[in-house]
């Protein structure tokens, strides 16, 4: 059966394209990914990166307070077992995506919870094969798979995330348990440099870490960094172990690249800032990609095959925002719609 619209992809970028295409009538047909042992290994399970943070406090809507019994209201029943206990402090990363996920089922949109796994971009309508072995046919495609955060694959770190260890300073960095205590960052590129200075705006003192013994950013970055006097640079480190205890991150032990003696910090929390991977692979020689793998956005949303759109962090290297996400999904709907009305003038 032919789809007016196939998208893949169930963070933020995709609900939200899911929401705009069936008010649009138009019927989506969303792959959410699968619930599988690679994809959970590679943190790439549906829902997105939202499934993975805790506090949600820079989405616009959800100041803090009590959201128990909205979320009874407006979850299907089956599906509150999946999220966390409420906090009652505002919106965590899961209870927003759920929320994205029923709206979008609540004007019409199908979920699949499988992968695609290719794109037949040859034929029209395209053709998608899927993890199930099944194939679909899509008149448009809109592509939000996201990126991950690449992490330093510790034992210990991943026994810490999200509670002290974060891969996005701005999503996380002015949360009370940062606020005037030390933490560190794991880094030396702009993006490290960056949120660096950011998180001196909440934090005692920031350690910059890095393994070689100069920094890979750009020298305006490294001067602006290095000017702050909250900012201490350990040169020719790596982080060897994450230490904490029932509140989280209480420290890091850093190993020396250059046979010093190993280094104990004291620390609420651990920035790890060296790059995201786009969730682009089976898209390979199917829509023209970056030199870091992202989809390139030739006008708007639309990539470079013609009736296959992009939206969210799968092509956005720059932002890597929930609400631009959101919003960028929004965008790609709405240029799907177009094409297609254009299609059948």
């Amino acid at each position: 059966m032919k789809r007016n619209v196939i998208i893949i992809g169930s963070g933020p970028a995709g609900w939200t394209a899911a929401i705009y295409t069936a008010r649009a009538n138009l019927k989506p047909l969303v792959f959410e990914g699968a619930l599988s042992y690679e994809n959970q290994q590679s943190n790439t399970l549906p829902m997105g990166q939202l499934a993975l943070t805790t506090e949600v406090e820079n989405y616009p809507g959800f100041p803090k307070g009590d959201l128990t019994e909205y979320l009874k209201s407006s979850v299907d029943h089956d599906r509150l077992q999946y999220l966390p206990p409420h906090r009652k402090e505002g919106v965590a990363g899961p209870e927003l995506v759920e929320l994205m996920r029923q709206q979008a089922i609540n004007f019409g949109a199908e979920i699949v919870t499988e992968d695609i796994v290719s794109i037949d971009a040859s034929t029209r309508p395209f053709r998608l094969a899927a993890s199930d072995g099944k194939t679909y046919q899509a008149s448009a495609v809109i592509v939000a798979t996201g990126a991950r955060a690449n992490y330093l694959n510790l034992p210990s770190e991943e026994a810490y995330k999200n509670r002290g260890v974060s891969a996005c300073a701005v999503c996380d960095g002015a949360l009370p348990r940062f606020r005037n205590q030390p933490v560190a960052v794991v880094g030396g590129g702009d993006t490290a440099m960056e949120d660096a200075v950011y998180l001196a705006n909440f934090a005692s003192k920031v350690y910059l870490i890095h393994r070689r013994d100069e920094f890979r950013a750009s020298k305006f970055m490294v001067h602006k960094a290095l000017s702050n006097e909250k900012i201490e640079p350990l040169y020719s480190r790596v982080v060897e172990e994450v230490l904490g205890d029932k509140t989280g991150v209480t420290g890091l032990k850093l190993k020396s690249t250059k046979g010093e003696p190993d280094l104990q910090i004291d620390c609420a929390g651990m920035f790890v800032l060296i790059g995201h991977t786009p969730n682009t692979a089976f898209l390979e020689g199917t829509v023209e990609l970056d030199a870091k793998k992202y989809i390139v956005w030739k006008e708007r949303t639309a990539t470079s095959v013609e009736g296959i759109f992009a939206a969210g962090d799968c092509a956005d290297s720059v932002y890597r925002q929930a609400i631009t996400a959101a919003a960028s999904g929004c965008q790609a709907a709405i240029d799907a719609e177009r094409w297609l009305v254009h299609q059948e003038s």
